[in-house]
């Protein structure tokens, strides 16, 4: 390690060494250190570094430390001056009952996850009482947020033997992350390194994943593959998924490090009510394809970075199984390159993006003079961000703040942050921000018609800022922390019921019609707690309570607004009876505030229908209800077998009004790892 005294007499480290003595030089004292990269899980101070770093896999060679303590908070690959919120940590996690993507970011408070049917299949992805549509999706900091519609921001060609962590990332100005943004992590679990892991169980369900590494000096490849499918759990709730990814990184000492990454994801599934509850014959297959690079370099005290991306999304929906209805071909195409400066005042950044949305349909956009394909609409637009970034770090207390100015189709608007933070030496934290945030609206909620549904193209984007204030003590096997936020949202989104509408001079009857709200005031409060000893039968034991409530609209009926998740109280254990042997439990009790339209039928389970030929419905309100997870795994040398149980006390719930949830359900599989010693 190199080491630099300051005029207060501490070391300050700006890089790990091979060296084998190096980390004995810093026991029993107060160091700095400087620049680490995240793959390490190593935190540093946001306010303190103020600037991206890159989570490479690279690291992953150069040193393994079994237990780090530093204080700090990790800030993440973006133009956000807040620090990250881990949700999950592959280590750390390794024995949750955990299969999906969904079932990991469910695990968070902060973080509603509505599926509509069973392991993963389709999901809307929520933060702090947002909606799906306003969640900005990252894949290793590179925003892959998908244009068309929130439906599809999760669809990423990854499993979670991909994923080596997942964060959620708050403050990020500028267009996109208007209630917040989640950033998913890849990372080999070695350098180099071979595994197959195989499940199956009820209905039908099979899953295969190979996956691998190979590092040779500062090259690191890292490539997977999965297929899962089910029969389905009731009528047409049967799925298919299929997902290729591909990560390579290269350091060079000379010309910096180069972070390339694609993936390939094809889906099909029934979608039994999944749009339209009283139909339960919907069909929809897509496939995604991604990519991006990204470059970054040391110039002395400067350091630079830039990346470019691109994401294509096809969607087929069929209305009938079998016969197709709507298609969907979207773009979005991403760039972005900003520089940090340290000096003594701390470290200054500037940067800028831009991001190019596109697409064909058969449905969503302006009318084309000449249809390609299936395809009779489309519709582009451009969009871009510039700002200015600077954080100050003194021995306990750091301020950060940003400004910008975003350009969108809508016109030129302003975007700020600003925080405040202070960290004791024994464990405690305190900081307090604020954020102004902006969303443009989907394509489907401009242009989407149908027979239930009315758009409306006038809208324009949505706006909030947000207040937040917390605060924690994290020290040894101890971890507790509290936040609370208020979100003042202006010109919200939503589908709302109509009985009349007139539409350019055409009265309407009993239609959904996309608008904006004048203003949505949301306030939520997260609670966790953890303990995680180093020894015994009790590995660890986490405590977490999520509160939300918003401001109600009097006389207005919402497709997604008011669904919010209320209360959201989880208690997960892990114990280890035996050598190589561990059991986890994970219980939650849900209570969803709002209700929804539920359509009656008749024994043979056809529409009930009044005398005029109507579909009979009441509006219900969501029950409050339990699930219990839990795994039972056994490892030993390269194998691991584990045993899954979902919804082990057979609850029968929604987390959409009228799409029942799959009850009990029991996989198993087993896993072969062989890797290369280092």
């Amino acid at each position: 390690m190199k080491k630099q005294p300051t005029d207060r007499k501490i070391a300050c480290f700006r890089r790990w060494s091979r060296a084998s003595y190096g980390i004995f030089a810093s026991l029993h004292r107060h160091v700095t250190i400087g620049v680490l990269a995240v793959g390490m899980s190593i935190l540093l101070l946001a306010a303190e570094e103020s600037r991206a770093q890159t989570d490479t896999v690279s690291v992953f060679r150069n040193l393994r430390i079994e237990e780090v303590e530093v204080v700090g908070s990790k800030h993440g690959p973006t133009r956000s001056i807040l620090p990250q919120t881990p949700i999950f940590d592959r280590k750390a996690d390794v024995g949750a009952p955990i299969q999906t993507l969904e079932e990991a970011l469910g695990s968070s408070p902060a973080i509603d996850v509505r599926e509509r049917s069973g392991k993963g299949a389709q999901a809307d992805i929520s933060v702090r009482g947002g909606s799906f549509d306003q969640t900005m999706l990252l894949l290793n900091g590179i925003n892959f947020t998908d244009a068309r519609t929130g439906h599809q921001t999760h669809s990423l060609p990854i499993d979670m033997d991909c994923i080596s962590g997942i964060d959620l990332i708050e403050g990020v100005t500028g267009v996109g992350a208007y209630a917040g943004s989640v950033n998913i992590r890849t990372a080999p679990l070695y350098p180099t390194y071979l595994r197959l892991s195989m499940e199956g169980g009820q209905y039908g369900y099979f899953y295969t994943n190979l996956s691998g590494a190979v590092t040779h000096n500062r090259l690191t490849v890292f490539a997977a593959g999965s297929f899962r499918r089910s029969d389905g759990y009731t009528y047409n709730t049967d799925f298919q998924n299929a997902n290729g990814y591909l990560r390579m990184t290269y350091d060079s000492p000379k010309a910096g490090l180069f972070d390339f990454q694609a993936g390939v994801q094809g889906r099909m599934f029934g979608s039994n009510g999944f749009y339209a509850a009283y139909n339960r014959d919907q069909f929809e297959q897509t496939s995604t394809a991604l990519g991006s690079l990204r470059w970054t370099r040391e110039f002395g005290r400067a350091k630079v970075h830039a990346s470019v991306s691109y994401r294509k999304n096809f969607d087929r929906y069929e209305w009938t199984r079998g016969t197709p209805t709507n298609y969907h071909n979207t773009d979005n195409i991403g760039a972005e390159v900003w520089g940090d400066y340290r000096w003594g005042w701390g470290t200054s950044s500037i940067g800028g993006d831009y991001m190019y949305h596109h697409i064909f349909s058969s449905n969503l956009g302006e009318k084309m003079e000449t249809p390609r394909r299936n395809y009779k609409y489309a519709k582009s637009r451009h969009v871009g961000n510039l700002w200015l970034r600077h954080a100050k770090r003194w021995d306990r207390f750091g301020v950060a703040a940003s400004v910008g100015v975003c350009m969108t189709p809508y016109g030129t608007s302003a975007s700020w942050s600003a925080t405040g933070s202070y960290r004791s030496h024994n464990g405690w934290h305190a900081e307090a921000g604020a954020t102004q945030s902006m969303r443009l609206p989907t394509f489907t909620d401009l242009y989407y018609s149908s027979a239930a549904q009315i758009n409306n193209p006038d809208l324009v984007p949505e706006q909030a800022i947000t207040y937040r204030i917390g605060g924690g003590y994290g020290k040894g096997p101890w971890q507790i922390s509290a936040m609370a936020f208020y979100r003042d949202g202006r010109n919200v989104i939503d589908w709302v019921w109509r009985d009349e509408l007139v539409v350019n001079g055409e009265t309407l009857y009993d239609k959904w019609h996309s608008e904006q709200e004048s203003r949505l005031g949301t306030f939520g409060v997260d609670l966790q707690a953890g303990y995680r000893p180093k020894s015994g039968l009790l590995r660890s034991i986490s405590l977490s309570y999520g509160y939300i409530t918003t401001s109600k609209l009097n006389d207005v009926v919402t497709s997604s607004v008011f669904d919010y998740m209320r209360n959201k109280l989880s208690v997960s254990m892990e114990l280890s009876p035996l050598k190589g042997f561990t059991v986890a439990l994970t219980g939650t009790l849900y209570d969803r505030y709002g209700s929804y339209t539920a359509y009656l039928r008749n024994a043979d389970g056809s529409l009930k229908l009044d005398a005029e030929g109507h579909m009979v419905t009441e509006q219900v309100d969501f029950k409050p209800y339990f699930l219990l997870r839990a795994r039972l795994r056994y490892e030993s040398g390269p194998v691991a077998i584990h045993l899954d149980a979902d919804n082990v006390t057979d609850t029968r719930y929604c987390d959409f009004g009228g799409l029942i949830r799959p009850g009990f359900w029991l996989t198993g599989g087993v896993t072969i790892t062989i890797a290369k010693q280092q």
